[in-house]
């Protein structure tokens, strides 16, 4: 997918990703922080149908820790994100890998421009909260035109399942299960900063947006009114 040059109300998406994504201090420290394990993700990819014929593009890939579990089962990873930071700690990591069939791409929900076939799958972890209600719209409809008939969109995010009565005693009840340690997990102040600074939805206004791109929701699980896992397919 080809994009126009950018009009001038366009959103920056550097500035919205997050300081410390951008921290070449920081960013190396950032997997033993995120403590991100794919297996998971990639044995439900793999049951929904990914194979080593087919695309996956990997939106907000930050250091690839998906990319580069998803590359052995895969024709073709793209790993997509906004960060050079992120983005060159990736570079090394294939470097040192060998892995030849991930290509690493510098861009967001809003300005990553697809090229060759389109893609079979396309993942994405705790990255759309980075971006406003509006601009969720436009990306997830962005993403219905990279996939293909049938294609299979995994989106996790922090998504907000409850009702806002709830509010005040959910977010408590999560700030209450933070890291105490800043080197092995997320502190209390930071997420206090992601409720503050950043741009989660609630489930009930995120889900009308993923449909309304044509994507069908097919599967979602939401853990502990935080977080949300959705598997959406794409319109025949």
């Amino acid at each position: 997918m080809e994009t126009s040059a950018t009009p001038s109300w366009f959103i920056d998406e550097v500035a919205h990703a997050g300081s410390e994504h951008l921290d070449a201090q920081y960013v190396p420290t950032y997997d033993r922080k995120a403590g991100t394990d794919p297996h998971e993700d990639l044995v439900l990819l793999q049951q929904l149908g990914l194979s080593g014929s087919q695309t996956l593009v990997d939106l907000g890939a930050g250091t690839g820790t998906f990319a580069l579990a998803a590359a052995p089962v895969c024709r073709r990873v793209v790993a997509v994100d906004v960060s050079r930071e992120m983005l060159a700690v990736l570079g090394e990591k294939l470097a040192r890998s060998g892995i030849t069939n991930v290509e690493i791409v510098r861009g967001g929900f809003l300005s990553y421009a697809h090229r060759g076939e389109p893609a079979d799958f396309v993942y994405s972890r705790h990255a759309l909260h980075h971006v406003p209600d509006f601009w969720k719209a436009l990306a997830l409809a962005r993403i219905a035109t990279i996939l293909k008939p049938g294609g299979v969109l995994y989106l996790r995010d922090l998504v907000y399942s409850f009702d806002p009565d709830d509010a005040e005693r959910v977010i408590d009840g999560w700030l209450a299960g933070a890291s105490t340690d800043p080197g092995s997990g997320w502190t209390r102040p930071e997420l206090e900063t992601h409720l503050r600074d950043e741009y989660s939805t609630f489930s009930w206004l995120l889900e009308p947006m993923i449909e309304r791109a044509g994507l069908k929701i097919h599967d979602v699980q939401h853990t502990a009114s935080i977080f949300s896992a959705y598997t959406c397919i794409m319109s025949e």
